[in-house]
């Protein structure tokens, strides 16, 4: 029996990526991730989950990780294509279903309403067999817990990656983080593809730029 657990990482900052990972596991090694006590990686310290990274991907049968950058996630929150944040979501989370065709999985919920929810990403399923289980904090299921920490590393990973590709340590990414709030205000133009632009922190930024300019040329008109 193959089971699928599937979580993501980094749904909310404003600069950086969104990461999905799918976790498959044959049943019969499930005792063996069990082991391991993997839990919620919002639990765990970077260190935890860096060593709890390296044991699970050796207990798995496979896993995919999905890595959304800004542009497609602004798209998708933007309404292109008829998606929203959650359908862009359950199509990455189909995506992984139709590579693994497990039978079973048990995903983590983005959405309020699961059974709307849980249709849409049906819909989107080449085997409608699949048992489907859809739960609000579901990190509670160890497999889903595996697949959450993956995503929290690689997630991690990436941003790294992002501040030694510019050169400049802009915190954690996250709004709360008054490290990345202060590089926002001063950066949002000179590093434009890094942050999610339809984020209101971003778009507030904008305007307030658009009618101080808008300002400065009314009273240039005045003169």
């Amino acid at each position: 029996m193959l089971i699928c657990g599937i979580d993501e990482a980094r749904r909310g900052p404003v600069i950086g990526s969104m990461v999905l990972c799918g976790a498959l596991i044959e049943g019969k090694n499930m005792k063996q991730l069990e082991a391991l006590k993997p839990k919620d990686s919002k639990l765990l310290t970077k260190v935890q989950r860096e060593e709890l990274y390296d044991k699970i991907i050796k207990v798995l049968k496979h896993y995919k990780v999905i890595i959304i950058q800004p542009e497609e996630i602004d798209r998708a929150v933007q309404g292109q294509d008829g998606l929203n944040l959650n359908k862009l979501e359950a199509k990455k989370t189909a995506e992984i279903l139709n590579k693994f065709q497990p039978n079973k999985s048990i995903v983590d919920c983005p959405s309020i309403n699961i059974k709307s929810y849980k249709e849409y990403l049906t819909n989107l399923l080449k085997n409608k067999k699949i048992n489907l289980i859809l739960e609000h904090k579901a990190e509670r299921y160890q497999l889903v817990a595996a697949a959450s920490i993956i995503a929290k590393v690689t997630g991690d990973r990436e941003i790294e990656k992002l501040k030694k590709q510019i050169g400049k340590d802009f915190g954690s990414g996250y709004m709360s983080d008054p490290k990345t709030a202060k590089f926002l205000k001063d950066n949002f133009e000179k590093y434009p593809d890094i942050f999610r632009k339809s984020w209101a922190p971003y778009q507030d930024l904008v305007k307030n730029k658009f009618q101080k300019n808008l300002s400065d040329f009314n009273k240039f008109l005045k003169k």
